[in-house]
């Protein structure tokens, strides 16, 4: 007779009965040391579990691995949520498009003191000295070595080129290249690096009724904030090519020249407004805006609410004051332009070799 057989108590179950009718089941039911093959009593439970046990384990696994799962897919989601909060995702994080100093935190997005604090250290003042006299405009730092953007009229026949950055900083700089028919210059700082640059947009999706920021120098007073909004698209703004305007001043900023006509000329609908513009002219499509412009402003940059540069102010309207024949303006009166980023951008390579210099 097989023994095993002969161990088996009557109504042993199969290893597919639930476990919970093994009469030591229980750790209650016996005692272990009372068990023995010599006592003719049960046999001690086995060192493992039944085949039950391994139905059993098959449960909890597949549950930590749907617990795994469901973590892994909420994670992933919160990671998400997280990232659109912030204002990022993993595509725009180290894509190289955040410029140090125009990069407008997430809790001052769409402020002006938003603007401001994150595309100021990119503005700089320009000083240009020739055998007439000095004038001041403004500029926008666009590479870390120093090249800046600014109008041609700021900088035509200067001799002497001195720029101030918004930390106090003065460098002496050259002139690259030169575009009259935009009016536009690209100059560059001596022995700079490390600058804070300023990141261009894109004025082709610029719309009427958009708020935006300018910066610049106006007579002289450096990092000179105003707002407004973008109030007309593609005027025809006509501005002289050189510095051969009325009284010997063109459209030289003003600061240290004394006397002769308004500064600033520019021509609009056939007619000319603060003085003469003088026979070489250019025409351009501007942006329009309300934000003031007074001069000083020339070179600067009209800004979007996300620290974009949109446009390089140029052109404003300063009426008549009451003093005829001073020399001084009566200051902005809402009516500034400024030649469009992408005009910019398009005219860089040619800028940069140099033509026209």
């Amino acid at each position: 007779m097989d023994m095993t057989e002969n161990l088996r108590p009557s109504g042993a179950h199969s290893t597919d009965q639930d476990p919970t009718s093994y009469p030591y089941a229980s750790p209650s039911a016996y005692d272990g040391t009372a068990y023995s093959s010599a006592t003719g009593g049960y046999p001690p439970p086995p060192p493992y579990a039944p085949a039950t046990g391994r139905r059993k384990a098959k449960r909890p696994v597949a549950l930590l691995a749907a617990v795994a799962i469901a973590a892994g897919v909420i994670g992933g989601g919160t990671a998400t949520l997280v990232g659109q909060f912030n204002g990022r995702d993993s595509a725009a994080t180290g894509s190289g498009g955040a410029v140090n100093g125009t990069t407008v935190s997430q809790s001052s997005k769409g402020t002006v003191a938003g603007v401001a604090e994150a595309v100021s250290p990119a503005i700089v003042e320009i000083g240009a000295a020739s055998s007439a006299g000095k004038s001041t405009g403004s500029g926008v730092v666009i590479t870390e070595d120093g090249e800046i953007v600014t109008n041609n009229h700021v900088i035509s026949g200067a001799q002497q080129i001195q720029v101030t950055l918004s930390t106090g900083k003065t460098y002496t700089a050259d002139v690259v290249g030169t575009d009259p028919d935009k009016d536009l210059a690209l100059i560059k700082l001596r022995d700079a690096s490390g600058l804070k640059t300023a990141t261009l947009g894109d004025s082709s999706k610029v719309k009427v009724g958009e708020e935006v920021v300018a910066i610049g120098s106006p007579e002289g007073l450096t990092g000179t904030v105003t707002s407004g909004i973008v109030s007309a698209l593609d005027r025809d703004v006509t501005v002289a090519k050189d510095d051969s305007g009325s009284s010997g001043q063109g459209q030289d900023q003003g600061q240290g020249r004394q006397g002769g006509g308004q500064e600033w000329p520019f021509e609009f609908g056939g007619q000319q407004f603060n003085g003469d513009t003088g026979e070489e002219t250019t025409t351009y499509k501007a942006l329009q805006t309300d934000a003031s412009l007074n001069p000083g402003n020339s070179g600067g940059a009209l800004i979007n609410m996300d620290g974009e540069i949109i446009g390089i102010n140029s052109a404003m309207y300063a009426p008549s004051s009451s003093a005829a024949g001073s020399g001084s303006s009566a200051g902005s009166v809402g009516l500034g332009f400024a030649i469009p980023v992408n005009t910019l951008k398009a005219d860089l390579d040619t800028l940069r070799a140099g033509n026209g210099s």
